[in-house]
């Protein structure tokens, strides 16, 4: 499953540079699979959230192949970086995300 923010965050921006996936954007910010990856997919999807950072789901691995945990989560002063449950994937499937990401 993806990793969400949730709207504790206090924007204090620690997770983002954290994310080797660039899944973790700034309040109000479009999102690209191209941020941050070997995709060349540059479609600009709409933020999140208008109030606090917020990940692309469809970029989240938790992780996996990167990590031992979610790096946003292992950073997060205010533990606001939980388990998504309206996004949940197999260990398979994050990591074949990570290598369409990373191909």
């Amino acid at each position: 499953m993806a990793i969400r923010i949730t709207d504790d965050c206090i924007n204090c921006e620690a997770c983002e540079p954290e994310c080797p996936n660039n899944a973790i954007y700034a309040p109000e910010e479009s999102w690209k699979f191209s941020d941050g990856t070997t995709m060349s997919d540059d479609k600009e999807h709409e933020a999140v959230s208008d109030e606090f950072f917020y990940i692309a789901t469809d970029k989240c691995t938790e992780c996996r192949g990167f990590n031992e945990e979610p790096a946003c989560a292992a950073v997060c002063p205010v533990d606001c970086c939980i388990s998504d449950d309206d996004n949940i994937e197999t260990e398979d499937e994050l990591m074949e995300k990570k290598e369409r990401l990373h191909a």
